[in-house]
């Protein structure tokens, strides 16, 4: 049985600020129309002039819907199911990033993030969430695998969604800056927080590894999962920490990256292959060693079905190897799946890019869903605020962004970098909380053009990190 490609024809007509596009399926197929939403600025949750909206529908429609839901959840009417959990959750995600992006000069520095993480959290603390609603979105978040759900999707996605051939071919150039600023980060990170009292390897796994991460999916969210399972403990009791280091690094990030452009406007090399403007190989001729196809921003509903199941498949290997050889969390033996299948071919191609849309899916619209959950689910203020008046922590988080952002630079500059471009990706790339943390980033370097590569760095040292944090855990008291 064959079925003939899709086509997409754009035309010129606005509908609600968007373009609209007629998209015709297999052959005898019904065309339907596609609304594209995607905006200048990838990473954003919700990019373009779309109007007055909140959550991606219109701002009287998410009255309405948000109006329900409160009205369930005061009369104790508000039903405990996986459905239920998705709309509570993406309601308030889409309410705190609408507000965190009414701010013009703060939103750039991770403000729609920082409210979707704390501010829920900072209301159960204060009693000012119905307790239907924290009740449910408990559930959702744990009972029901919620989390399980987003970062088993972000990892098959990023993973099968990385071209073989830029795997093999610029892999052993790209992983010198990458894989030596772990390393140095890590080992240098135990040091410090040693020799100050933090401990070693508490420094490592509570400020390095979730700030390393390249993000929240495969950091703060996996980790405190992770070191629940090694310690017999909670969650909650080590998502506080985790959440608000890798927040506070994110802002490190950014003034770094502008630093950096100040430094270029100034037009001054400090020495050669220090700044190259722009430009991330100091040799001609390789650019496209390091190069990523297009995302696209199109997919069809049998295409995300067909990536569900194979992410879902991959997450049962992992459990069942993690059931037989219990020295690494399922997490692990995921990505290690995940990663043979890639260099081995043992996918069909089409089957391989319908799990990168599952993956873009994923993190492209439930990021601000998962950031609430885990906010309500996990985070305890009170933990929070210990952290954030502790000057050791604020320390040893700036060591880390520091750490990688120099280490990243002197590595890549010996294969051939230039050090600015190489010390922001994939050293601050990494140290930020990914997607809108990278554009962030990116925007206040003035090099967008360097996205390509702050997604090759997310989706190869994510992995990466949460791989080597799972070798580390089991030394955890």
């Amino acid at each position: 049985m064959s079925t003939s490609p899709r086509t997409t024809e754009i035309t010129s007509e606005p509908t609600d600020n968007a373009t609209v596009e007629t998209t015709s399926g297999p052959a005898g197929g019904v065309e339907h129309p596609v609304t594209r939403t995607a905006g200048p600025r990838p990473g954003t949750h919700y990019p373009g002039n779309q109007g007055f909206r909140i959550a991606s529908v219109p701002a009287p429609l998410y009255l309405v819907l948000a109006g329900l839901v409160l009205a369930a959840a005061l009369t104790g009417n508000l039903p405990d199911t996986m459905v239920v959990g998705f709309a509570t959750t993406i309601l308030l995600g889409g309410l705190f990033i609408w507000i965190g992006n009414l701010f013009p000069v703060v939103r750039d520095f991770g403000l729609p993030t920082i409210l979707c993480t704390f501010v829920p959290a900072t209301l159960v603390f204060l009693g000012w969430m119905p307790e239907n609603i924290v009740s449910v979105v408990k559930n959702f978040v744990d009972g029901q695998g919620f989390l399980d759900f987003f970062v088993v999707g972000i990892i098959a996605g990023s993973i099968l969604g990385m071209p073989r051939a830029l795997l093999l071919k610029a892999g052993p150039r790209f992983a010198v800056p990458l894989i030596g600023c772990l390393i140095a980060t890590f080992v240098l990170v135990g040091v410090i927080a040693a020799l100050t009292g933090f401990g070693f390897v508490d420094g490592i796994l509570f400020i390095a590894a979730p700030i390393m991460a390249g993000g929240l999916g495969v950091g703060a969210l996996p980790m405190s999962k992770m070191y629940a399972a090694a310690t017999g403990g909670d969650s909650a009791t080590f998502m506080g920490d985790l959440m608000s280091a890798v927040v506070m690094a994110n802002v490190v990030c950014i003034l770094i990256a502008g630093i950096y452009n100040g430094l270029g406007k100034r037009k001054k090399q400090l020495f050669v292959g220090f700044n190259g403007h722009g430009q991330l190989l100091r040799i001609t001729g390789r650019g496209g060693d390091l190069t990523l196809p297009p995302k696209r921003d199109t997919s069809s509903f049998i295409a995300l079905g067909k990536g569900l199941l194979i992410a879902g498949s991959l997450f049962v290997f992992g459990n069942l190897v993690a059931a037989f050889i219990p020295g690494l969390h399922p997490y692990a033996w995921t990505i290690i799946a995940a990663a043979v299948v890639k260099i081995f071919k043992l996918l069909p191609q089409d089957v391989e890019d319908s799990t990168a849309d599952w993956g873009d899916l994923i993190g492209t619209v439930l990021v601000p869903a998962l950031l609430v959950g885990v906010s309500i689910t996990y985070i305890d203020m009170t933990q929070v605020f210990a952290s954030l008046s502790n000057p050791l922590f604020i320390l040893l988080t700036i060591c880390t962004v520091i750490i990688a952002t120099l280490t990243s630079g002197f590595l890549g500059w010996l294969v051939k970098f230039n050090f600015v471009e190489a010390s922001i990706t994939p050293g601050l790339v990494m140290a930020d909380t990914g997607g809108s943390g990278d554009v962030s980033v990116l925007s206040a370097a003035n090099r967008m053009h360097l996205m390509p590569f702050a997604a090759l760095t997310n989706r190869l040292g994510g992995a990466l990190v949460l791989f080597v944090t799972s070798l580390i855990v089991p030394f955890l008291s």
